[in-house]
C-alpha cells in the first residue's frame, strides 16, 4: 500500500487499508512524526534503543507542549503512559493509540480532554519483533493480515522482563518510568485462549495487594465506570479470562496477582495502577481496534475528572510505602487464589462440545457458533501465601554489581560504603536448591528456594550498596531481593554462583581425615550412619560420602549456599555507617 502522500490526508495506514493491516515500524514512525511537525502539543522521541540498534520511539502529548517531567508536575498534570505492541502481533493498541491521539491533535474531537493529563505514548516496544513481520505470527488470531513477531530479537518475551530487566529495551523503559512516574498505566494486547463473546478483557492488580486507597480508587471509581461506558457503546468488558480448567468454561473461572515481571504487575508494585487490555484474538481486527479505541478514551476521560484524586492517592501510598509504618507488619511476597470461595456471575460464552480427539486420545473443546450465558463460579478472592519480615534496608556487596545496577534501574535509592566495614547483618543460607531443567526466558530458573536465617558478622568492602526501605520504591525492592519474591533475581538465576562448590578435598586426602573424624567424634558417627539409612543414593556414593565429611571441616567454604545480600534491621547501625 502507498504511503501517506497526501499532506492533508490524516488517515492512518490501518483505516486507508479498510482496517486489515497495521503499519510497519518505518510508516510508524512517519506518521508520529507528522503529528509532532503538525502540533507544537505533539514531541517525538527515542527512549533509547533495540539490540538491533533501533529507535524506541515515544510521543509526548502536552496540551502546553511541555516535555519535562519536573514542569509538568508544577502544572499541577498527571501523567498517563499508554503502550502497545509489547507483543507485535498483537497490534491493535498501535492503530488505536494513533487514531486517538490524531483525533485530539489533529480533528480536535475530544476538546479539553487533556487539560490535566499529560500522555506518553509508546506504540511499539518490541520493535525487533515488529520488524519480524509476516502471516504466519499468530496461528489463534483473526488479522491483521500481517503482524510482528512475539520475542525480541533476542529471543525473550518483554512481558516477563519488567523485574529481572535483562533486555535493552526493558532497560530503556525501566529508566523511562523511574523518570516519569506515570500516575497510570495501561499495556494494550491480545488474548490467546477461549471463544466467548467479549471483545474485550481486562486485568487489574485490584484484589488487595496494593495499597488500600488505590485499590478503592481502581475498583470504584475507575473499573465500574469503565465497564459502565464500554456498556454504552455495546462492547461489555469483562475481567482477562482463565479457567479453571483450561479451556472448559463451565468449570470456572479465576483470577489473581499479577507478578512484577508483568507490565501491569510491575507498575501496581510501584504504586502506579496498571491496565491490561485484552482483546479477544478471534474477533475480527477492526473490532478489536474499535474495542481499544474506546478503552483508551474512556479511560481518559475518567482520568480528566479523576487526576487529582488519583494523583493524591499516588502520593499517600508512595509516602505510605516509604514510611515504618510499612515494614512493621509481614509483607506479602506471593499471593494465591482461594479456591474454595467464589462469586456466581454470567459469562457470555458461547456454545462448545467437548470432544475426543483421534490424535491424541484427550478430549477438546470444539466452539460452535452459537451465543449463550453460563452462570459459573468467579474465584477471585486472594490471600498471602508467603510473607516476610521486611529490615530496615538491605545492604548489597560491591562486587554484586549487576544487582546494584539493577536496582537503580528500578528507581531505589542507593548510597555506598565510603569503606570496608564489618556488620552484623540477617542472613539467608539455602538449602536444597533445585532449578528448571529447560531454558524459560533465557535462563535457568529455580524451581525451589528454601533457606534458614542467621545472624552473622560479615565484611562489606568499600562500594557495596545500601539500599533503605524508606522509600517508595519499597515494595519493588522486597520483590527482588526478597528471594522467595515473586521473580526475585534469586529466582531468575542472578546469584547461581553462590551454590557452586569451588574447592575439593582428594579422596586419597579426604579418606584418612574422615576415618580420624569418625573415630574422635560418636556424634559425627552417629549422625553419619543415620544419613546412609535415610539416603541408599548417597550410601552407594563413595565421592559423596567423603564429600560430606569434608563439609564437616575447617576446610569448608562457609559462603556456598549463603544468600550474600545481607539485611539491617537495627535503624542505628544506618546512621553510623560512613556513605
Amino acid at each position: 500500500m502507498a504511503g501517506f502522500s497526501q499532506e492533508n490526508d490524516w488517515s492512518t495506514w490501518y483505516e486507508r487499508s479498510g482496517k486489515k493491516e497495521t503499519p510497519r515500524y518505518k510508516e510508524t514512525v512517519e506518521f508520529c512524526k507528522r503529528l509532532c511537525d503538525a502540533s507544537p502539543m505533539v514531541h517525538y522521541i527515542s527512549f533509547g534503543k533495540t539490540p538491533r540498534g533501533r529507535d524506541l520511539p515515544l510521543v509526548i502529548v502536552d496540551n502546553q507542549g511541555l516535555t519535562d517531567p519536573e514542569r509538568i508536575r508544577k502544572s499541577g498534570k498527571m501523567v498517563l503512559l499508554i503502550q502497545a505492541c509489547i507483543h507485535p502481533g498483537e497490534s491493535e493498541g498501535k492503530d488505536a493509540g494513533l487514531m486517538l491521539i490524531r483525533d485530539i491533535i489533529i480533528n480536535h474531537k475530544y476538546p479539553g480532554l487533556l487539560d490535566h493529563i499529560t500522555l506518553l505514548f509508546i506504540p511499539i516496544f518490541n520493535v525487533d519483533g515488529h520488524e519480524r513481520f509476516g502471516p504466519w505470527n499468530r496461528i489463534n488470531q483473526n488479522g491483521p493480515e500481517q503482524m510482528g513477531w512475539r520475542v525480541n530479537a533476542n529471543n525473550l518475551n518483554l512481558n516477563r522482563d519488567y523485574l529481572k530487566a535483562d533486555t535493552p529495551e526493558m532497560q530503556a523503559w525501566l529508566k523511562l518510568f523511574s523518570k516519569w512516574l506515570p500516575d497510570f498505566f495501561i499495556d494494550t494486547h491480545t488474548t490467546d485462549g477461549a471463544d466467548y463473546q467479549y471483545v474485550l478483557t481486562y486485568h487489574m492488580n485490584s484484589l488487595g495487594n496494593m495499597d488500600k486507597g488505590l485499590t478503592s480508587w481502581m475498583n470504584n471509581s475507575y473499573l465500574k465506570v469503565l465497564g459502565d461506558e464500554m456498556d454504552k457503546t455495546g462492547l461489555p468488558i469483562f475481567p482477562y479470562i482463565e479457567f479453571r480448567n483450561w479451556h472448559d468454561p463451565q468449570s470456572g473461572l479465576e483470577t489473581g496477582v499479577s507478578a512484577p515481571m508483568l507490565s501491569q504487575g510491575y507498575t501496581g508494585e510501584r504504586n502506579r495502577p496498571g491496565l491490561l487490555i485484552e482483546t479477544h484474538m478471534l474477533k475480527p481486527y477492526d473490532q478489536r481496534v474499535s474495542a481499544t479505541y474506546e478503552g483508551l478514551h474512556i479511560s481518559l476521560v475518567i482520568l480528566s475528572k479523576e487526576y487529582r484524586n488519583l494523583m493524591s492517592l499516588v502520593k499517600e501510598a508512595d509516602e505510605q510505602t516509604a514510611s515504618p509504618g510499612f515494614r512493621k507488619e509481614e509483607y506479602p511476597v506471593q499471593w494465591e487464589t482461594l479456591k474454595t470461595d467464589s462469586t456466581m456471575v454470567d459469562f457470555k460464552g458461547i456454545k462448545y462440545q467437548m470432544r475426543k480427539s483421534e490424535l491424541t486420545g484427550s478430549d477438546w473443546f470444539d466452539y460452535g457458533t452459537e451465543k449463550t450465558t453460563f452462570r459459573i463460579p468467579f474465584f477471585n478472592r486472594v490471600r498471602p501465601s508467603v510473607t516476610v519480615k521486611l529490615p530496615e534496608a538491605y545492604i548489597i556487596p560491591a562486587e554484586w554489581n549487576t544487582i546494584i545496577d539493577r536496582m537503580e534501574l528500578h528507581g531505589a535509592h542507593i548510597t555506598r560504603l565510603k569503606k570496608d566495614t564489618v556488620l552484623e547483618v540477617r542472613c539467608y543460607r539455602f538449602v536444597n536448591p533445585k532449578w528448571r531443567t529447560t531454558p524459560y526466558e533465557g535462563r535457568h530458573s529455580m524451581t525451589n528456594i528454601e533457606y534458614t536465617e542467621t545472624t552473622e558478622k560479615v565484611e562489606f568492602p568499600e562500594g557495596s550498596a545500601v539500599v533503605s526501605m524508606s522509600q517508595p520504591s519499597a515494595r519493588i525492592i522486597a520483590d527482588a531481593l526478597e528471594p522467595k519474591g515473586s521473580g526475585s533475581f534469586v529466582f531468575w538465576g542472578f546469584f547461581d554462583a553462590t551454590f557452586e562448590q569451588k574447592e575439593y578435598a582428594e579422596n586419597y586426602v579426604m579418606e584418612k581425615i574422615a576415618s580420624k573424624m569418625l573415630a574422635d567424634d560418636p556424634a559425627l558417627k552417629k549422625e553419619f550412619e543415620q544419613k546412609k539409612i535415610a539416603d541408599t543414593t548417597f550410601a552407594k556414593d563413595p565421592d559423596a560420602i567423603l564429600n560430606w565429611f569434608f563439609t564437616k571441616t575447617p576446610y569448608w567454604d562457609r559462603k556456598k549456599n549463603l544468600y550474600p545480600v545481607g539485611r539491617i534491621f537495627d535503624p542505628a547501625v544506618l546512621k553510623v555507617l560512613e556513605y
